[in-house]
This record gives C-alpha cells, structure tokens and sequence, in this order.
C-alpha cells in the first residue's frame, strides 16, 4: 500500500470558521438521548475514560 504524504494547507481562518459550526453540533449531539446512550456504549468500551 502507497501512502500520500501530501500536505494541506488550511488557513487558520477557515480552521476556526469551522470549529465555530462543529462544535454546537457536536454538543447538541451528546446533549441529546442518542448522544447520551452513545456516549454510555462507548464508555463500556473504554473504560479508563469514566470518571
């Protein structure tokens, strides 16, 4: 298998934009019913992350 090391450019600008848009859409996510039993299945999973 070939792997690409080609780099991306991404101005900071953009970057953030976007983070602006993703983040309260990720948080409704865990906000929500699906999110939050999503959430517990992963935690079965993983443990070490439980508080």
């Amino acid at each position: 298998m070939k792997v690409c090391d080609n780099e991306v450019q991404i101005s900071e600008e953009l970057l953030t934009s976007f983070a602006k848009f993703l983040v309260p859409e990720i948080r409704k996510f865990y906000e929500s019913e699906e999110g939050k039993a999503y959430y517990e299945a992963w935690l079965k999973w993983h443990p070490e992350y439980a508080a």
